[in-house]
């Protein structure tokens, strides 16, 4: 994402949702909901561990993907950041995620790797299990996100000029 220079950056705000009888001692990997106050949306097409720069139609040697799904999460997960810090912003700032899995059962295989690439960070998050992806037949995950970032840099207001300036100054480039 191109910054302006001399322009400010706009700060994003964002609230994550409990329900009122929300139970502190289950441990949970996403947030119920998260409010968008301010900020801009950053959307991400679904990441597998293939490059996210593969021909199409596809060719079978773009497709070296590790077995398990541990190791097609590392990967999904460097391509989820390497896209986020394209559009500048990061794994932190994602507020929603879909994890499609080809096997359901490998969810907790997937969310070890989650943890730890997100930390304490909690985004809103849906796992569905689907028979196959799209990218390729080996391919066990594809995520696809929500983030917000701060969003472009606005301009500096200048502070207005008086009605009387601006007028003297009109009569003055019109003589």
């Amino acid at each position: 994402m191109r910054r302006v220079p001399g322009e400010e950056p706009m700060a994003k705000q964002l609230a994550v949702v409990h329900h009122a009888d929300r139970r502190r001692d289950v441990v949970m990997p996403y947030a119920p909901a998260i409010v968008v106050r301010r900020g801009q949306l950053v959307f991400v097409s679904g990441v597998t561990a293939a490059p996210v720069y593969h021909h199409h139609p596809h060719r079978e040697e773009d497709f070296d993907l590790p077995a398990t799904m541990r190791e097609q999460a590392v990967l999904a997960m460097e391509n989820l950041d390497k896209t986020l810090a394209a559009a500048g912003c990061g794994l932190a700032d994602l507020v929603s995620a879909t994890r499609y899995l080809t096997d359901v059962r490998e969810q907790d295989d997937l969310n070890r790797v989650w943890a730890q690439s997100m930390g304490s960070h909690l985004p809103a998050t849906t796992t569905v299990e689907v028979s196959r992806l799209a990218t390729h037949p080996r391919c066990k995950i594809e995520i696809s996100a929500v983030a917000v970032t701060a969003g472009p840099r606005r301009a500096a207001r200048r502070p207005r000029r008086r009605a009387a300036e601006a007028s003297a100054d009109g009569r003055r480039r019109r003589a």
